[in-house]
Formats: C-alpha cells, structure tokens, sequence
C-alpha cells in the first residue's frame, strides 16, 4: 500500500528505513519537522537523496561560500552565469559563450569501471547542454593506485575505455586530462570529468520552472533501475576493506542515445520552445522536479505514473530515486507542446508530458490518483542540512612537514644523474600516456588544435576568426597532504601557466574536490585549507571560479587518500593559428628558462619515486610571478616557437619531453648544481625556445614584464646532454619512457 500523504498525516508513528537511506536520526526528525507529520515513503526516497552529501554539499558549503566573494570579471567580459547553475558560463567575446564545469564520478567507477566512467561523461555533457550550449570537448583527469596493484589493473582498463567509448560515440574530442598513480587511490580510483561548450549570449537557458499552467516534459530514455541512489549514495559513503557499504546497480549509459537527446536538445533551443530545462543527474526525478520547482515559481504538479519506464514493476519511491541516464526535464508553454513534442519525434527521442507548472508553492507528485508527494520544493533542493564540521589541524603534520628532502641520497656522477633521468621519464606519473590516450578521439569535429601531450587543450570556437579556448586540468596531491592550502593554489598555478603557455588568456576556474571523510576532522582541516588558498589565490589572479564539485568519503576504512584539489583553468584564444606549441621542432633555436630555480625537491617526483618518500613542504610560490609569466607568455606569441611549464619532474622532464616531441635532441647547460638545476620543481617557471635572432627580443620583452630568463642551450641533435655530465640518445630516452604503460597493463 502507497504512503499517501494522507495515510502518512494519520500514522505519525509508522517506522520508516531512514538509516538505511543514508539519513541520520536528526535529518530525518528535521524533515518531521519540515512536515509537520512523517513523510510519505516518497517523500523519504526524495529527500534521502537530495540531502546526501553528494547532493546537498552539506559538509561543505560553509567552505564552498566564500567563492562566490571573487568578483566574476575577467579580462573579456565577466561571467554570464556561476555558481548554483548546471555549469558556468563565460563571455569570451564576439558575441561567443563558452561553459565549462568538472565533476567527479568515482565510486561508481570503482564499482563498475567501464560505466561508472562512462556515465561520469554522460552526466557532465548534459549539464553542459543544459545551459543552452553544443558541448564541443571533453577532459578527463583520472587518479589510481600504484600501477603493479591487482586492483588498478581491474579498474583501470575499464574507465579508461568507458571514458573513451562514451565521448568517441558521442563525437566529442578528449583534449586532456591527467593519469596519476598513488598508493592512497588503491580502493578509490578518482575519474573526474570535464566538458566545454559553446553557446552564443542569446542562447542561454536556466534551470527554472516558471510561469503556471506551462507543462513539464520528459524527454530522451525511458526510466528503469539501474543507478537507484547511485551516485547520490555511493559518494556519501565510505568504502571499507572488502568493498562499498552500499552497492546499488551503477547507471548504465547510452551514448547513441546521448547523442540524440544532444541534437534534439539543441533544436530544441533553436526553435525557441524551451522556458526552462534541466538535466537528470544525480537523484534522477527527485533532483529535476525539485531544483526546477525551487528556483521558478515555487510550484509543479507531477503525475507520475505518466514517466516511461523500462520496468513495470519499479515502485514509485525507486521511479524518484531512479538515476537512468540520458534524460532530460523541459519547461514549455502550452502552445509550443506539439512543436516540441514533433521535434522530439524528428529524433526518435521519446517525450512524455508528465505535469505543469503551479503556482501553488508545493511540490506535488500524484501516482495513480494518490497523492504521495506534497513538499516545499525548496526544503528538498536547497534547505538540506548544514554542517560546520569540527576539524584540526592534524598532529602528524608537524612532523610530516618536518621530514624534508634534503637528507635523502642524490645522484653524485653523470651517470647517476642520466640513470635518475631515465628512471623518472620510466615512473608511472611521468611516462607516456599514449596507452591512454590513443583509446580517445581527439580531433573529430575538426576544431581541436591541441590535445595531449601538449601542456594544454585548445578548441577552435569560431572558424572565421578562429576564436579559441584553452583548458588544463591540474592537482598535485602529495603537496597537498604536505600543505593543503599551498597544495589548492599549486594546484591552480601549474593549470593557470599550462594554459598561458600555449598564449591563452586565463579567465576562469571550475574546481573537483576530491577528499576523504567529512566526518575526520582533519580530513575537514584539509578541506577547509585547500578552499582558503584556492580563494586567496583566485582573488589574486583574477579568476573567479564558475562553479565545480565536492567529492568526500574518498577512502577505504581509516585510510583517506591524498586531499586532491583538482583545477581546471579555462583561457581565451583571439586567434588559434597563433598559438604556441609545447615544444621545439627544429634544430639551432635558442633555449632559454624563464622564472628563478630554488632547491625544492620535498614532495617532488624524483623524491617519490626514488626513494618513496613525501615529507617537507612543497615548493613556495608566488603568484604575482605566476601573473608575471602569464603575461610575457601571451605577448610572445608569434615570438616563441615552443613553451612548455616546468612541474612534475622539474626541467630534465620539459627537456626529455620537447626532445621526443619531435625527435629533435637539446644541449643545455644548468650550471654547478645539475641535479638541483635538473630536478627542482620550483613553480613560475616555463622552457622557451626562439630562433636564435629572436633570442634578443625574448630577453628585452623577459626584462620588460620582470620576468628572470636564463639561457641554457640549443636544439638539434639526436641526445639530450647536459653539460657534458649525461647524454642520452633519444632512442634509449623514447625507450624508456614509452614503455611503462603497454608492460604493465598489457
């Protein structure tokens, strides 16, 4: 028998499966409370889910509010639309709009790798969509544990192809994205993803439901079970040491589908019959009804059992809970029903109209003639619960922070020094990630302009200017655990300078959160940290952050992984023919350094992996250096015929990786110190190369904009040598550096 809403009004008493839907006993008397009587069962799966963590940010928004003190200006006009909505949206001139947004899929993904990645990318597409735009590029930073583990060899193989095979069906080129392996991941793989899209200013659309008596339409799959409480649930949990604690069947995805809900959608908007639209992701139902009733008039009437569905048998709590992928949820006037309704079916996109617009205030869902929803749709979508949750500092970091590098054995010979070079372009973390990416597409659609492995991504927007976009994606989580309020802006840094290298203007941030529980308080001190110093850092260089996602309970049992701020800097291109390449391509062009190097090696590559250890504190930065650079990189365009950002691994990784690039080998000389000059991962710092008569203007226009630049060498050749003291043929170099990924996962 269904919980009617008055049934539920004359049996206060009735016991009810709160806990077991992830409710804790003061949520749920709150809910009571929000009710005046007992929910509906409906009622409880609704907020159940729009209350977890994954949904209502509850542990974080105390931290997440200070965001939205950065004011949204940018170089090019300012943001169009930010936190709160589907996903951000830039001015990016010409009258173009660009929206981007990075979210997390990582339990499902760990779970069932192959669709719990693939759904990660459906998900954010169609937020992306829903914001008015065509997506156009797709990015995907990944984090696993060590790479010899038996579980990364279970899990691996399967995101990676479920990243590709949803976004090569859809038709959207991946431009990037990151591999990292950690022993902290093992158990707790992270797949986050990213999506671009492009909107003109006028087409625009927001998630609202106004204007009583418009209908309320579904469209695109039917609904079944798969996903129910998904990913609402399974990122709101903590894994233990034999699995998750809640395993409900992971969505299953549909990219043909996908692909024609994306281009019906966007007939959709051409033919200007949509008034409000929302996509279902997390909390399926639940989440569009809600969200779109609460930021409209306040009011929506749903029938229910008007939903297409899969299973027949799917009772109306799990129909609400449903997370089914490619769907979508439309606002539409009366009279432009049977048009959108036509377009639909132009697609053989299936269309239901499941309720109307009311202005009543309520939130009210019929099944059969019942009642079994009757809320304030603001109580469910944004009045969760709030949480200050304790946290401290943790009492290791002392001592973690104490244990620096600088006691631990360096090479002392050439050849320590050339076999530590090897090694480190051979390391997981450092290698050739082709296995990877040669499973993605990343040129279909004709518009990329670059892609891995160059320092960035970059999508041509308008073919007759040839107006782009840049984007990186970055995050280092051993300096975070060293530092996590350093760790977020080093993190916010190296993506900045990514995309500046390639002569973007940086403009905005969206950021992926990626922690361990909430309920740790010094897992909450990482938390809070790492949102401090990505706000201070975005107030000084200017980039206000469009929106992004929190993602806690990253752990297995006690052990959380290392707090991984992942940042996702977007960049404006005036013209993408003019931009500059992430390394050299021909011989006698001058190489020079640009920013200062310092002895910091705490947290570095070579300290992990030569001797397995983190400790210290991670390079010291300075942003005003950064902006600095940034600015000298933009006005050398046209000057420079290479840049490429010094980071993980310092400069023998940039020297080995623009050698390779094109099988052109480098000479350079770094001075007294080679191990400090080679592996130092100071930041502010980018290997340049020009012709040698553009050398001079190089130095005026370093001098003009304070920047300090060394000159190092030369290219050509088939070695990097250093200074006489190593010397490595580019064949043993590409040898070891190709062959890590194929070996081990072959």
């Amino acid at each position: 028998m269904l919980d009617t809403v008055a049934v539920a009004a004359e049996d206060p008493d009735h016991e009810q499966p709160w806990a077991d839907l992830g409710l804790k006993a003061d949520e749920y008397q709150r809910i009571r409370e929000i009710l005046g009587r007992r929910p509906t069962s409906s009622e409880l799966a609704m907020y159940s889910v729009m209350w977890s963590e994954h949904c209502s940010y509850k542990s974080s928004k105390v931290h997440l509010r200070q965001f939205s003190e950065i004011p949204q200006e940018t170089p090019v006009g300012g943001m169009l639309a930010g936190i709160g909505e589907n996903a951000g949206v830039l001015d990016i001139g010409q009258g173009y709009a660009v929206t981007f947004k990075i979210e997390s899929h990582n339990h499902p993904s760990y779970v069932e790798p192959y669709q719990g990645a693939a759904t990660g990318v459906g998900g954010i597409v169609r937020d992306i969509l829903a914001m008015g735009a065509r997506p156009v590029a797709v990015m995907d930073p990944l984090r696993f544990g060590p790479l010899d583990a038996d579980d990364t060899h279970r899990v691996l193989p399967g995101i990676v192809a479920g990243v590709g095979g949803y976004g090569n069906c859809l038709g959207l080129p991946n431009i990037g994205g990151e591999a990292v392996f950690d022993e902290s991941y093992l158990g707790n793989p992270l797949v986050n993803a990213l999506c671009v899209g492009v909107l003109r200013h006028e087409d625009l659309h927001l998630a609202k439901a106004s204007g009583a008596g418009n209908q309320v339409i579904m469209y695109g799959a039917r609904t079944g079970g798969d996903g129910i409480g998904g990913a609402s649930i399974l990122a709101s949990e903590t894994f233990d040491e034999t699995g998750p604690v809640k395993r409900p069947s992971v969505q299953v995805g549909d990219p043909f589908m996908e692909k024609l809900l994306i281009e019906c959608t966007l007939e959709l908007f051409a033919a200007g019959i949509v008034a409000g639209i929302q996509d279902f992701g997390a909390a399926g139902i639940s989440c569009a009804t809600s969200e779109l009733a609460a930021a409209g008039d306040g009011g929506m009437h749903v029938e229910l059992d008007r939903v297409p569905l899969r299973d027949s048998t799917l009772a109306p709590e799990e129909i609400l809970m449903s997370e089914s992928q490619e769907r979508m949820m439309a606002v539409v006037e009366p009279d432009d029903v049977a048009a959108f309704l036509a377009i639909c079916a132009k697609w053989d996109v299936e269309a239901t109209v499941i309720g109307e617009v009311t202005d009543t205030g309520r939130l009210v869902i019929d099944f059969h003639g019942e009642t079994i929803v009757d809320v304030d749709p603001r109580t469910v979508a944004h009045d969760g619960p709030v949480y200050s949750r304790p946290l401290a500092r943790p009492d290791w970091q002392d001592d973690l922070q104490a244990d620096g590098a600088e006691t631990l054995a360096r090479p002392a010979t050439g050849e320590e020094l050339r076999e530590t070079v090897l090694r480190l372009v051979a390391s997981p973390n450092l290698c050739d990630k082709s296995w990877i990416t040669d499973q993605y597409d990343r040129y279909v659609r004709g518009n990329t302009v670059l892609s891995q492995p160059s320092d960035s991504g970059m999508i041509r927007i308008d073919e007759e200017t040839n107006l782009g976009v840049a984007l990186a994606t970055d995050g280092n989580g051993r300096y975070a655990k060293l530092d996590p309020f350093a760790g977020a802006q080093l993190a916010l840094a190296e993506a900045y300078r990514n995309v500046a290298t390639g002569g973007a203007r940086p403009l905005a941030v969206s950021d992926c959160l990626n922690f361990g529980s909430p309920e740790d308080p010094a897992v909450m001190w990482q938390f809070a940290e790492a949102c401090r110093g990505l706000k201070e850092a975005c107030l000084e260089l200017g980039v206000p952050v469009t929106g992004g996602n929190v993602s806690l309970y990253n752990q297995t049992g006690e052990t959380a992984i290392l707090p991984t701020p992942v940042v996702a800097v977007l960049g404006v291109v005036d013209d993408v023919t003019r931009r500059t390449p992430s390394a050299w391509s021909a011989p006698g062009e001058r190489v020079f350094l640009l920013g200062d190097t310092r002895e910091e090696l705490s947290g570095s590559e070579w300290a992990h992996v030569v001797h397995g250890h983190l400790g210290g504190l991670p390079p010291t930065l300075d942003l005003e250096a950064e902006r600095s650079l940034a600015q000298l990189l933009h006005a050398g365009v046209g000057l420079l015929t290479s840049a490429h950002d010094l980071s993980d691994g310092g400069l023998a990784q940039a020297l080995a990786e623009g050698s390779m690039r094109h099988s052109v080998g480098v000479s350079v000389s770094v001075g007294d110190d080679a191990f400090v000059a080679l592996f130092s991962e100071s930041t502010a710092r980018v290997l340049v190369t020009v012709t040698d008569g553009d050398a001079e203007r190089l130095v005026e226009l370093a001098q003009e904009h304070g920047v300090p630049i060394t000159s190092l060498g030369v290219t050509g050749g088939d070695a990097l040598s250093v200074d006489g003291v190593l010397d490595i043929p580019l064949d043993e170099l590409r040898a070891a550096w190709t062959a890590t990924l194929p070996a081990a996962l072959a």
